[in-house]
């Protein structure tokens, strides 16, 4: 039996991912990743870079992906909490444009695999957050990609006042802040992959 719990998101591929966690009065174990449970869970992906990143709260990072190279992302927190976003940018797929958000937090201990052919990104909930993630291609950035975190067409609810944010408070990179918009990227004719 897998060691870890797979849940559907209502889109294709997008997978919540519950693992087991050992825990006592010292603390607690898990495995984070296993290629042979995962497999056993139905998800087969083979990573080749992991990446870290720490964040205060309030920190927006995304929507990003890439147009080529694609990514698929397994995405976990470890320090403090993101609402964390996928939006489907698969061609042809019945879900197009649409998205699916879940918390992630150190406590929960959930993760998320999105893969390729999704946008990503992320709203970190806690000051000192630190988000990983493994990608199952390498960072290419002159393929590198977005699409607006607020985009109307895509209607995200970012839940800001359950967070105790507002949207003047939330921190962009200027790359963020100038990204296409979903109607935009369709009439670029760029496709994924």
């Amino acid at each position: 039996m897998s060691k870890f719990k797979r849940v559907e998101t209502g889109i294709k591929d997008l997978i919540v991912i519950e693992p087991t966690v050992f825990g006592d009065n010292r603390g607690f174990f898990m495995e984070s990743y296993s290629k042979k449970d995962f497999s056993e869970i139905g998800l087969d992906m083979e990573f080749v870079q992991d990446n870290h990143s720490k964040s205060k709260k309030g920190v927006l990072r995304g929507l990003h992906f890439q147009t080529e190279h694609v990514q698929g992302k397994l995405v976990r927190v470890t320090a403090g909490s993101v609402l964390d976003v996928a939006v489907d940018l698969r061609e042809g797929s019945e879900t197009f444009g649409k998205y699916f958000l879940a918390e992630l937090t150190a406590e929960n201990k959930k993760m998320f695999y999105i893969p390729p052919g999704f946008a990503h990104g992320f709203l970190t909930l806690e000051d000192n957050t630190e988000f990983l993630y493994k990608c199952t291609d390498y960072y290419a950035p002159e393929f590198d990609s977005g699409v607006l975190w607020n985009d109307s067409d895509i209607g995200i609810e970012w839940n800001f006042e359950k967070y105790n944010l507002s949207v003047e408070e939330i921190l962009l990179s200027e790359k963020d802040k100038k990204q296409q918009t979903l109607k935009e990227f369709v009439e670029s004719g760029v496709v994924i992959g």
